[in-house]
């Protein structure tokens, strides 16, 4: 039975009526703690520096280099938070409404208020670290706006958001690092959990550089190790970001919620061969003054600059007037894919939209710009210099990043976008104190499945990353090890440490004596065709069904005839890789099955067998308002835990951004 731990009282009440009742830990038994924080991205470096100034002894692990190459550092446009500077309508009731709207009426309503309200103080706590959030002329922090709100409430700092909040959570990680509160490990990969008397008490990993395995123990352990975006391999992640550490958390006991909620992203730039290993995401903040269009003819191949105005086809502002470019990921992702399939796509593949944003250079900051210096009648060359200046301190980054990508400057043509494989809104269940169903094991940010629902609105990721992190855990963590001071430090000699080590090491060994023909990489790519096309921007009975047996047939071929060269006790980045494709063709027929057994649509899974007469999402309430949380049982074998979803506030309606 799943017990999520909400408390009772009406729900702008719930965290404060926590705090005030949860149990503590006294400074000095705080001292006699351990903690074991897996992944230092920006909720785990922040839990890690919040659990490190509290007193407890933490042990941090990533498998980067440093901290600073966490994927956090990717998240470009903003952090959304209801700080209502710009007095346009926003609050803490706006952001939680906004966040349970757009996530399609699949999250949980109590951890979502508890998101809104910290926001606030999220900001404070980064602008004392020195975060350089730009400002506007008064002097306050800056806002713009994101996709599913109609008011402005995303702090950023130019085009490089992630990258600045990190090195914030860094330098505080760092600052418990130097006073001994936290020891660091980098280049380690964790690679099971351990569990003692039904609780977990440790981690084994691997070094990354000498091959050999570690023994950690820890009171508790909390999992900070992003989403499972690479699953389809081709995606917006990081080349290292796996799922291997919350896969062996869910092999162990843990449950995996929602596995099948993946995130399209709208505004990323096109595939163009075979030759990609990644995708480049272009942040969404972009849509905040570019404007989506495709030809209006069929078949229109003429450059972008040549299509007259009155023969474009703004096809967002179209369809939902009211939210226009800035209509909740899902929703844009799926109007460009129709309009593609349509045959309106552009560019060599027709598979991409423009983004435009000459319109908003000239007229929204081109005018602007003119009257501060005073021009009269200025003419269109004048605009579009004065507004190229502004766009520059506010995107430069990004302008220059598609152009080195691609060879064509943004701003003197449209850039071409198509949606892309971004975020994970499923992961490990977690309970409202952020623990999964075995005691003592954690799940922070994207890692756990909790506030986000079928989609997650743009710059609500560094959002919930932080808010687990710096204001969420340290207070639920407590209530746990409150009970634990008695616990003294396991000696890593157990016979269940024991016992998972020599289970890694089996696997590790099994691995390098397979010696078949084929590569790691090429059966990644096999499995994210399967995902993209069967599992991707739009499902059906037949094709989900389809991709459980073709990922069936791909592990049995994966285990029998992969080759990976190099030996154990070395570094061998091609074990690694190998040990992370396995766990995500497992990863992968879950989240087939989920979606197989999810007949509705909702966010970003698409059922096409539900779907309004304007092709729209049509969820089904009556049937599936649950987070499906999947208990691992043997191979390809679960069973489906329900926790139904109770709306007491946000009452679920069907969405409209019209």
């Amino acid at each position: 039975m799943l017990d999520s731990k909400i408390p009772a009282g009406p729900l702008d009440q719930k965290w404060t009526d926590y705090k005030g009742h949860c149990k503590l830990v006294n400074p000095a038994n705080k001292r006699k703690l351990e903690v074991i924080v897996v992944g230092t991205g920006l909720a785990g470096a922040s839990a890690a520096a919040s659990l490190g100034e509290l007193g407890y002894q933490v042990k941090a692990f990533c498998f980067q280099d440093s901290p600073r190459r966490a994927h956090s550092i990717a998240a470009q446009g903003g952090i959304n938070a209801a700080k209502n500077y710009q007095n346009d309508g926003d609050s803490v009731f706006r952001l939680f409404y906004d966040t349970i709207k757009g996530g399609d009426y699949r999250a949980r309503e109590a951890n979502v208020h508890r998101l809104a309200e910290v926001s606030v103080n999220i900001i404070d706590q980064c602008v004392a670290q020195g975060v350089p959030f730009a400002r506007e002329y008064g002097g306050l922090l800056n806002n713009r706006s994101f996709g599913g709100t109609q008011v402005k409430r995303t702090f950023y700092a130019a085009g490089q958001t992630g990258q600045q909040l990190l090195i914030g959570a860094y330098q505080a990680l760092e600052r418990q690092v130097a006073l001994g509160k936290v020891k660091m490990y980098t280049r380690h990969e964790m690679l099971d959990v351990v569990v003692i008397d039904g609780k977990a008490r440790g981690i084994i990993c691997r070094n990354l550089i000498t091959g050999e395995l570690e023994r950690h123990f820890g009171h508790a352990v909390l999992l900070c190790t992003g989403g499972y975006g690479n699953v389809f391999y081709l995606s917006t992640n990081a080349m290292g970001s796996n799922v291997t550490a919350a896969w062996k958390a869910h092999k162990k006991g843990a449950y995996f919620a929602n596995p099948c909620f993946t995130q399209i992203h709208p505004t990323c730039i096109p595939v163009s061969g075979d030759h990609q290993s990644k995708l480049t995401l272009m942040s969404e903040s972009l849509r905040n003054d570019g404007r989506i269009w495709v030809p209006a003819k069929l078949g229109d191949k003429r450059a972008a600059n040549d299509i007259p105005e009155e023969e474009r086809d703004y096809f967002l502002e179209r369809r939902y007037p009211a939210f226009g470019n800035l209509v909740p990921r899902d929703v844009a992702s799926r109007a460009a894919k129709e309009r593609c399939d349509a045959g309106y796509g552009v560019g060599t593949t027709g598979q991409a939209v423009y983004l435009d944003f000459k319109f908003n250079l000239i007229n929204k900051y081109g005018k602007a710009e003119a009257n501060k210096l005073g021009i009269q009648n200025p003419d269109t060359a004048t605009l579009i210099r004065l507004g190229k200046e502004v766009v520059k301190e506010e995107y430069g980054n990004l302008f220059d990043m598609y152009e080195k990508i691609t060879g064509e400057n943004p701003y003197e043509v449209p850039m071409r976008i198509y949606p892309a494989v971004h975020y994970t809104m499923g992961g490990l269940w977690v309970d409202y104190e952020l623990m999964t169903s075995v005691k003592g094991l954690y799940a922070l940010g994207e890692a756990n499945f909790s506030d986000h629902g079928a989609n997650r609105l743009g710059a609500s990721a560094l959002m919930q990353g932080l808010a687990d992190g710096y204001f969420v855990i340290p207070y639920t963590i407590g209530n746990y090890l409150a009970d634990e001071i008695a616990t003294k430090p396991i000696p890593t000699e157990h016979p269940a440490f024991a016992e998972a080590e020599q289970k890694v090491a089996d696997r590790i060994n099994t691995l390098l004596s397979i010696k078949g023909n084929q590569t790691v990489e090429s059966f990644h790519k096999r499995l994210g065709r399967i995902m993209w096309e069967q599992c991707g921007m739009a499902r059906s009975e037949q094709g989900l069904k389809k991709a459980i047996e073709d990922i069936r047939q791909l592990k049995k071929e994966f285990w029998s005839d992969v080759r990976i060269p190099g030996q154990v006790n070395e570094m061998n980045p091609e074990l690694d890789k190998a040990g992370r494709v396995a766990d995500f063709i497992e990863l992968g027929e879950l989240m087939c099955l989920d979606a197989l057994d999810r007949k509705e649509s909702c966010g970003g899974h698409f059922r096409e067998e539900s779907q309004t007469e304007e092709g729209e999402a049509l969820r089904d309430d009556q049937q599936y308002a649950y987070v499906a949380a999947w208990g691992y049982q043997s191979d390809s074998q679960w069973q489906l835990n329900k926790e139904p979803l109770l709306f007491d506030v946000a009452k679920p309606s069907q969405r409209s951004y019209k």
